[in-house]
C-alpha cells in the first residue's frame, strides 16, 4: 500500500493510506497525494498563514476527503496557494461558491480572524446612500492626489478560477460584455481583451495603473492563470474613470477613480456602475457572507475605497497610523502592502469589508480622512510657529552678539597713528 510517512512539530510520525482515502471519495490518488506532502511542507514551515493556523491535523483529515456538490472542487483546490507560498498571509482561496459551505470548518475561523466577523454574524443588505453626501474633502487639491473605489463581484451560477473550463472563461467574458454594451452616457467606453492586445499598449496601461499583470504567484498556485489570456479583458470608459477588470482574480472588478479628493463624486460613480451591471447580469450573493468572491479577503461589501494623500508636515507615520485606527483605516505606502510612503504620500484605505454597509464603510473612509487633514493642518502650523520662533530666537541672539560686539570694540585701546608697532 503506498504511504506517506508524516513527521512534523509534536505529532509522531504515523503512516496515512493514501490509496484508502482516494477509493473513499471521487479524488484522483495523485491529488491525494499531493494534498498530504503539502499538508506536511506548510506544517514543518514557518508560514504566518491564517491558513497554516487553522488547518490541524483532525481538521486536514476531515476536510481532504470531501468535494463540492456541484463543481466537485476538492480541499487542494481552496488550499494549493497556501502551500506552496510560505509567505501568503491568508493561504486559501474558494474555488467556486459552495467551498465557503463544504469547507466552512476551515473559512469561518479565518474570515472572524480576517475581518473580525463571527461564524453566527449575518451580513447586512447592501445599502450604497448617496455620494452627494460626500462634499469634496480638498477642493484645492493640496493633499490628496487620487481617489479610487472597487469592488469584486462574481456572475451566479459559475465557479471560481480553479474549475473554470476553457468555454467558462470564453462564456463569461460574452455575458459581461453584453451588458457593458448597454451602458450609455458617461460610462460608455470600449473593452480591451487580452488575447488582442499589443504588447506596448499593455505595457501602458500597465505603467498608468489601469491594467492588472499575471506576474502573482500567490494567483499564479491558485490557478487564476489557467487558460491565460483567454476571457480576459479591461473596459473603460472615455474619461478613464471607471473601469472593469475582466477575469483577472475574480469575474469582475469594477474601479471608479480620479485625480483629486472627490469621494463623493467617485462613489457615486461606482454605485451606479455596478447597478447598471447588476441589472444586466446575476451576481453570486449570500445571506451570510454576502458578496461571494474568489478570496475571503474580498466578502461582505468587497469595498476597498482609497485616497493617495500627502501629508508633508506630519512628521511620523505613527501618527497617521492612530489617527487612521480610530476610524478603521489602513495606512500604508504608494507600492503596495507593507512598502513605506514615499515623499510624505500615503496609501490610505478602509480596513471594514463584512458586517457593514457600503455607506458606512464610505463614512467612515470620509470622516478619517478629514481627520488626518486637519492633522496635517495643525501639523503645519506648529511646524510655522516653531519656525518663527526660531527665526526670532535667532534674531535676538544675533542682536545681543552684535551688543557683544560693539562693547569689545569700545573696551579695547584704539591705535594711534604714531605707534611704532603702526611704522612700516
Amino acid at each position: 500500500m503506498q504511504c506517506l510517512r508524516l513527521r512534523f512539530r509534536g505529532i509522531l510520525p504515523r503512516l496515512v493510506p493514501i490509496r484508502y482515502y482516494a477509493k473513499k471519495t471521487d479524488i484522483p490518488e495523485d491529488v491525494m497525494e499531493e494534498m498530504e506532502e503539502g499538508f506536511i511542507n506548510l506544517c514543518n514551515s514557518d508560514s504566518p498563514s491564517l491558513l497554516r493556523k487553522y488547518l490541524t491535523r483532525d481538521l486536514f483529515d476531515e476536510l481532504k476527503v470531501k468535494t463540492t456538490p456541484t463543481y466537485k472542487s476538492n480541499l487542494l483546490d481552496c488550499v494549493r496557494s497556501g502551500m506552496y507560498n510560505f509567505n501568503s498571509n491568508v493561504g486559501i482561496y474558494a474555488a467556486d461558491p459552495e467551498s465557503y459551505k463544504t469547507f466552512a470548518k476551515l473559512f469561518d475561523p479565518i474570515i472572524e480572524e480576517y475581518h473580525g466577523f463571527k461564524q453566527g454574524d449575518k451580513h447586512p443588505a447592501s445599502c450604497f446612500g448617496y455620494g452627494s453626501d460626500f462634499p469634496d474633502l480638498d477642493p484645492e487639491r493640496k493633499f490628496i492626489l487620487s481617489t479610487r473605489i472597487r469592488c469584486a463581484r462574481s456572475l451566479d451560477g459559475f465557479p471560481f478560477n480553479p474549475m473554470l473550463t476553457h468555454c467558462d472563461y470564453a462564456q463569461l467574458q460574452t455575458t459581461i460584455c453584453r451588458a457593458f454594451d448597454r451602458l450609455c452616457g458617461e460610462f460608455s467606453g470600449k473593452y480591451f481583451a487580452v488575447c488582442n492586445m499589443k504588447e506596448k499598449v499593455k505595457e501602458k496601461l500597465i505603467a498608468d495603473h489601469y491594467m492588472f499583470r499575471e506576474d502573482d504567484p500567490f494567483l499564479e498556485q491558485g490557478m487564476a492563470f489557467r487558460y491565460w489570456p483567454l476571457g480576459r479583458g479591461i473596459f473603460m470608459n472615455r474619461q478613464k474613470t471607471f473601469i472593469v477588470w475582466v477575469n483577472e482574480e475574480d469575474h469582475v472588478r469594477i474601479i471608479s477613480m480620479e485625480k483629486g479628493g472627490d469621494l463623493g463624486r467617485v462613489y457615486e460613480r461606482m454605485i451606479i456602475g455596478v447597478e447598471s451591471l447588476a441589472h444586466e447580469m446575476k451576481f453570486a450573493h449570500d445571506p451570510h457572507l454576502g458578496h461571494i468572491n474568489f478570496c475571503p479577503t474580498n466578502l461582505g461589501t468587497s469595498i476597498r475605497a482609497s485616497v493617495h494623500i500627502k501629508l508633508p508636515s506630519i512628521s511620523s507615520e505613527a501618527t497617521v497610523v492612530d489617527v487612521a485606527e480610530k476610524y478603521s483605516l489602513q495606512v500604508r505606502g504608494t507600492r503596495g502592502e507593507n512598502s513605506s510612503p514615499d515623499n510624505g504620500i500615503y496609501d490610505i484605505s478602509n480596513k471594514r469589508r463584512m458586517g457593514v454597509t457600503e455607506y458606512q464603510i464610505i463614512t467612515e473612509m470620509y470622516n478619517g480622512i478629514k481627520a488626518i487633514i486637519e492633522t496635517e493642518c495643525q501639523a503645519a502650523m506648529d511646524m510655522e510657529r516653531i519656525m518663527k520662533a526660531t527665526a526670532k530666537d535667532n534674531m535676538v541672539l544675533k542682536g545681543e552678539e552684535m551688543q557683544k560686539i560693539k562693547r569689545v570694540d569700545k573696551c579695547s585701546p584704539k591705535k594711534k597713528p604714531g605707534d611704532k608697532k603702526n611704522r612700516r
